[in-house]
């Protein structure tokens, strides 16, 4: 076999059509033999030593290597865990910069590099037995005319769905492509996603991803996938084509298909850890490569891990290897996958230069000068389980968060929780005491009521308490209390006057949604009625209790869903792109100028500070200018709209509402009701008059005159 230098860059294994480009990064390395396996996987190995090392980049060209060639690594170096020194050459090691994986980890002793029992005494068993392979993949794809959509942020909806759940039942979708990134990319559910009016799809984690030991040996799967050992290679297992690289232009084919139907392609990432777990964790790629540099290590004694994910380990993004490799993945799944943006999963983690999360951290900085990565969407996480963690509100400008407080404070004010109305304001009117002091609009507030991690919506407002016994955690697992109003009655009843009050309740909290200032996020199944049995941690169950039923979905919830994206996409009002003042903007009559928004309570008096005080306030209305849009259209046109009234009404009984005066309409028309998703008759009411809002519910009144 010929051996050439090659180059030290691009990391990981580079094809040009002739051969393959390999080069890892390794400081604790004294040597480095890359190891070729056959494409039948009867465990014959070749091994080839890396004789050429820059800037601790160990690299070789070799001809006539083909995409589809399975490889790994084996690091010789020191080995010494209680100076947190892992190097062990018996370990198969995953190249960290793989762009596909195939195959599982076989949980063998084997993939540890200690012997079981004895922390510091090195393991000499050959784990490649039990361990997947790196593969080289063609870098050569057609994309034809793709463009990336490139819709504002005023103007998105997401739907964060998981690859596998979403299709895995579809009864439109062949059986052999269920599950997969071709069915995601498939024209049913393209039809689905377009007429639902979501503008982009934010899938759950597709970075290649392990199956924990534990949940293994309980008979569960790693569901969820928040347990990254690839950041360059598309998860396997989501793959209907093939694993040795067909994953990847099987990717490129669902980003190509759903870019051309207008629909954006949302990554959530997880580069606040890896797989590899604990200080006893396997060691599978970057314990093995080169652990100082990949991990964050204590400062009191290096044989442990710094853990503020609850993971085991933490990233060392304070090392500039470590951040190089999130980087080059960033910019990777942007330029040669297509992908439109990315949610940081944790991302108060890769804040945390020191000790504190700092905002002005290493890698903020990075990803503000990139040319590349700065231009996508950039989502935080804005939290991690470390000290001082809670960080909603404090991410660079550029960047747009997913608002827990949104989120609590919509809960608890639909269930009836005291004290809650002023928030309940601000939150769903931009969040303006979280963004606009450091220069951000209302749409850096991503809204979401539910997501993939707690309750699914139905079972929110249907149960009082947990059930994840099927977990193997004795119901110990998951959040522990149900942040919102239920019915009294848990999961499954006949009682029709139960079940008609959480239908309501559901609307209620999806209209809230997606008519607050801000970005919504809808969790996938949620217009459909989609239930997990009261599960609220399915993070391990690869099963039909996280798979979405379609076949019993909730037809008039998701039309009534499909009338809201469709309303909010028609009217500017609900999706501005600056805060609301509360000044004076023009109005109707002659001499009168309106606000853009205004406060009232049901008795048509304008909110005072007394009223934002009543900690048992569960109504409010509230006013929405359609003449108060500042924004102007490409060309310098005025943007304008109708004129809307919002009344909410949390209380368990009937509200009569009082409309302002004629300055503000003559008459208003009935186009929202939570208590009637379909009203068969037109509703008008004249100016100053009043109109009766049902027990928990919010109505929507245009202007018409």
């Amino acid at each position: 076999m010929q051996v050439w230098p090659g180059e030290r860059y691009p990391l990981g294994a580079t094809y040009d059509g002739m051969g393959t480009n390999f080069a890892i990064f390794s400081e604790m390395a004294e040597r480095v033999e890359l190891c070729l396996f056959d494409e039948w996987d009867t465990g014959a190995e070749r091994r080839v030593e890396l004789r050429e090392v820059d800037a601790y980049v160990w690299h070789a060209y070799i001809p006539g290597i083909d995409p589809g060639q399975r490889y790994g690594y084996r690091i010789h170096g020191p080995y010494d865990p209680a100076n947190g020194l892992h190097c062990n050459p018996h370990k198969l090691l995953l190249d960290p910069y793989a762009k596909a994986v195939d195959g599982e980890v076989a949980w063998d002793p084997a993939v540890y590099d200690y012997d079981l029992g004895h922390p510091d005494r090195m393991s000499e068993t050959d784990s490649a037995p039990f361990m997947p392979k790196s593969v080289v993949v063609n870098p050569y794809f057609d994309w034809g005319n793709d463009k990336p959509p490139r819709t504002p942020y005023h103007h998105s909806v997401i739907y964060e769905a998981h690859v596998r759940g979403l299709t895995m039942r579809h009864p439109h979708i062949p059986p052999e492509l269920r599950g997969t990134y071709a069915a995601i990319g498939s024209p049913v559910m393209i039809d689905y996603f377009k007429r639902l009016g979501v503008t982009a799809v934010e899938l759950m984690p597709v970075h290649e991803f392990v199956h924990d030991d534990r949940l293994v040996d309980l008979g569960l799967r790693n569901y969820w996938g928040y347990n990254t050992i690839g950041f360059f290679a598309p998860h396997h297992g989501y793959s209907a084509l093939g694993r040795v690289g067909q994953q990847v232009q099987e990717f490129r084919g669902m980003v190509r298909a759903l870019h051309a139907a207008g629909i954006e392609v949302i990554l959530d990432v997880v580069y606040n850890h890896t797989a590899e777990g604990n200080h006893l964790g396997p060691t599978l790629s970057f314990k093995g490569v080169d652990n100082p540099s990949y991990y964050r290590l204590s400062e009191e004694d290096r044989r442990y891990f710094v853990d503020y994910t609850g993971t085991g380990n933490s990233l060392n993004v304070r090392n500039p290897h470590s951040l190089q490799l999130i980087m080059d993945s960033l910019r990777y799944w942007v330029t040669e996958m297509h992908v439109d943006g990315f949610r940081f999963d944790l991302a108060a983690t890769l804040a945390r230069e020191f000790y504190e999360v700092d905002r002005l951290s290493t890698f903020f900085e990075v990803v503000q000068q990139d040319p590349v990565v700065s231009q996508v969407k950039l989502i935080a996480e804005p939290w991690d389980v470390g000290p001082g963690g809670y960080q909603v509100g404090n991410f660079p400008p550029q960047w747009t968060e997913w608002n827990g407080k949104y989120r609590d404070t919509v809960r608890d004010f639909w269930r009836g929780e005291p004290a809650t109305l002023a928030e309940f304001a601000s939150r769903i009117s931009g969040s303006a005491d979280l963004y606009q002091d450091d220069g951000r609009r209302p749409f850096h507030s991503i809204n979401f009521v539910t997501c993939h991690d707690g309750f699914t919506l139905h079972d929110l407002v249907s149960y009082n308490d947990k059930h994840n016994e099927a977990n193997g955690e004795e119901n110990r697992d998951g959040e522990s209390h149900n942040r919102s109003w239920n019915c009294g009655v848990e999961g499954d009843t006949d009682d029709q006057g139960v079940l008609a009050l959480r239908a309501r309740q559901r609307r209620n909290f999806l209209a809230t949604l997606i008519l607050s200032q801000g970005v919504p996020m809808i969790g996938h199944g949620d217009e459909l009625g989609r239930t997990q049995h009261g599960n609220n941690n399915a993070y391990c169950q690869d099963s039909e209790l996280a798979w979405i039923d379609w076949e019993h979905a909730d037809e008039d919830l998701l039309g009534f869903v499909r009338r809201l994206t469709a309303f909010r996409n028609r009217h500017q009002v609900f999706r501005r792109r600056r805060f609301f003042t509360g000044l004076p903007v023009g109005g109707r009559a002659a001499g009168t100028a309106l606000p853009d928004l205004a406060w009232y309570t049901p008795d048509g008096r304008e909110m005072t500070g007394e009223d934002w005080g009543n900690e048992f306030g569960r109504s409010v209305a509230l006013f929405v200018n359609g003449d108060g849009i500042p924004e102007r259209g490409q060309y310098g046109q005025r943007h304008r709209d109708n004129s809307f009234l919002l009344l909410f009404n949390a209380h368990d009984a009937p509200l009569d509402f009082t409309l302002p005066g004629e300055e503000f309409g003559q008459r208003w028309e009935l186009v929202i009701s939570t208590a009637e998703p379909d009203p068969e008759k037109t509703t008008t009411v004249e100016a100053a008059g009043t109109i009766c809002v049902p027990d928990r519910s919010l109505l929507v009144l245009e202007r018409t005159v």
